[in-house]
């Protein structure tokens, strides 16, 4: 858990997919990193590995994590099949979990319409189990937002960086149809006018201990 007040010292983010990170929680990413320099970030992608995408994810998470001790670990499952690879992607979290005790985890949310998403989520719980574990949420054709719980509001300009470094560093995702600023600007305005700011990033919680006794 983290507690509110908490100083981050540590965090693990992870994602299915070279690029998950950045759209769900980059904006967040660039606003904690560039405020404590030395910040330990573990990140773990499932999928991508020696692949072209991995070294778009390396630099991407290099750009949205400035100054951090940065860990980025890209695996070889195959995109769209982790359910069918449940015991390699649990080993890997559980690896991780031997190496790290973060103050936070972002992670895929658990009601993401797509399977590796949803799948990655699912299985947080059973390897970081004292932890706080916040779900980022991503654009994407399966229409599955919803109300989140926990926002992460973001600065006009942390919000513009996000969009630029999303364009510089994934030029492979960039013939989606719903890969592009406004969807991205739409969605953080949207969650920016749900918790009264300018911008923001929304999460889902698992478990919060707020400790108001100090």
């Amino acid at each position: 858990m983290i507690r509110l007040g908490a100083e981050l010292k540590s965090i693990v983010v992870l994602g299915a997919h070279c690029d998950d990170i950045a759209i769900g929680a980059g904006g967040t990413l660039l606003e904690i990193c560039g405020k404590r320099p030395g910040l330990k970030v573990d990140a773990l992608v499932l999928s991508g590995g020696g692949t072209d995408r991995e070294t778009e994810e390396r630099a991407a998470l290099a750009a949205f994590c400035p100054g951090a001790e940065l860990t980025v670990t890209v695996l070889k499952l195959p995109d769209g099949r982790l359910p069918s690879h449940w015991e390699e992607a649990k080993n890997a979290l559980e690896d991780l979990r031997r190496r790290t005790d973060p103050d936070v985890v972002f992670a895929p949310r658990t009601i993401d319409a797509h399977q590796d998403h949803r799948g990655l989520a699912q299985l947080v719980p059973t390897v970081f189990r004292g932890h706080l574990t916040l779900g980022y949420e991503i654009v994407k054709w399966d229409g599955d937002l919803g109300r989140l719980p926990a926002y992460a509001p973001l600065s006009d300009d942390v919000m513009q960086h996000k969009i630029e470094l999303l364009h510089e560093h994934y030029g492979s995702q960039q013939h989606r149809p719903w890969y592009d600023r406004e969807a991205f600007l739409g969605l953080a305005r949207i969650r920016g006018i749900e918790c009264q700011e300018r911008y923001a990033e929304a999460f889902e919680a698992n478990k919060l201990v707020i400790d108001l006794r100090g």
